[in-house]
């Protein structure tokens, strides 16, 4: 096994704590020797131990070897000891990451470890590694507002409902499990009020159990949302927030008192997110509807899409994407893609608009 293909199996590991190290970042570290794996590990809980620990006690004899890891080894004394620490101690000769740790109080790994004397390589499928943390990397690079993601499923056509105004269920089981597995690495899920309303979600994740549950929010700018909602019912148990503007919380305040709701009152859709990110929101999945999504859109808020298109055709319905401006192709933005596979019958295309880089 090269360098490459050892860190494409570390940043597979790394998936593994989905929903469970959040707001540390997804690290997965495999040990290497002659080309051999001798040892591998993920971070897999908050607050345990970390992915070259774990790779550590998965070996009998690490001395010599080399380490390969998505993210560089830590160098901070924080709920764990510094993993910089711990490779030298261990006697690892050779050090492979793919991105430096933007975090000042971690990072410094890979220099400690050049100037102990272990071979450094740096940069190794950085871009995908990237991909892997974008919202960690974004909320240290840019802190202002929460990193945001859309979740879309439309007909091929382009659709969220048909006509009628019909939407359950476009996408099949395979792309709804693909859903319920999503949010929970997301610190909130967000729908507008008409998608609260129509489909009278839970925005719970239920395909795996995340370490904090999602908080929910509702984008409402005239602060209308009935007191009937699951949402509403459930917000004293899980924590529930409107965004609204100024005027729509002061309407929406007496009809919701008591339910356990919490306001964002912002004037425009930026200082909505800064709002959110105030209150602790890091990451953001936002599932609809087309209105909200083309707004967030318009407003250059959007971070990545996650867009599952079903194989059928509408004709008519909601579009996905909501009304935007216009942009001449030889203008328009090229979005990265991170992803495409298959989820059953639907496809997944997965594309973020500018990623957080770190340094290599």
């Amino acid at each position: 096994m090269n360098d490459r293909d050892a860190m494409a199996r570390a940043i597979t590991l790394a998936h593994q704590g989905w929903g469970r190290v959040a707001p540390n970042p997804l690290v997965g570290a495999v040990l290497l020797r002659d080309g051999a794996v001798i040892g591998e590990g993920y971070h897999a809980e908050f607050g345990g131990p970390h992915a070259e620990i774990h790779a550590l006690q998965s070996c009998d004899d690490p001395k010599g070897a080399t380490c390969v890891v998505n993210l560089e080894p830590c160098t901070h004394m924080g709920k764990t000891p510094p993993c910089a620490e711990a490779l030298l101690d261990a006697g690892v000769a050779r050090l492979v990451y793919a991105v430096l740790d933007p975090d000042r109080k971690a990072g410094g790994g890979a220099r400690r470890l050049r100037e102990a004397g272990v071979d450094v390589v740096g940069g190794v499928l950085a871009e995908e590694a990237t991909a892997l943390n974008a919202p960690f990397f974004c909320g240290h690079l840019r802190p202002e507002r929460p990193f945001v993601a859309l979740k879309l499923a439309s007909s091929l056509d382009g659709f969220l409902a048909d006509a009628g105004g019909r939407s359950q269920w476009i996408s099949g089981p395979d792309a709804r499990a693909f859903v319920q597995w999503l949010r929970a690495g997301f610190d909130a899920i967000g729908v507008g009020r008409r998608t609260a309303e129509v489909d009278d979600p839970h925005l719970t994740a239920r395909e795996i159990i995340p370490r904090i549950p999602p908080t929910r929010i509702v984008f409402s700018s005239s602060g209308a949302v009935p007191r009937s909602l699951k949402l509403v019912e459930t917000a004293n148990a899980i924590p529930t927030f409107v965004v609204t503007s100024i005027e729509g919380r002061e309407r929406a305040r007496p009809a919701l008192s008591g339910a356990g709701v919490r306001f964002v009152a912002a004037s425009e859709t930026l200082e909505a997110l800064q709002g959110l990110r105030a209150a602790g929101i890091r990451s953001l999945l936002v599932e609809g509807g087309g209105r909200l999504a083309g707004s967030l859109l318009e407003a250059g808020a959007v971070d990545r899409v996650y867009w599952i298109q079903a194989p059928l055709w509408l004709g008519q319905g909601t579009p996905a994407f909501g009304e935007r401006s216009s942009s001449a192709l030889i203008e328009a933005q090229r979005w990265t893609v991170v992803e495409r596979r298959p989820l059953g019958e639907d496809t997944l295309l997965v594309v973020d608009r500018a990623p957080c880089s770190p340094e290599s």
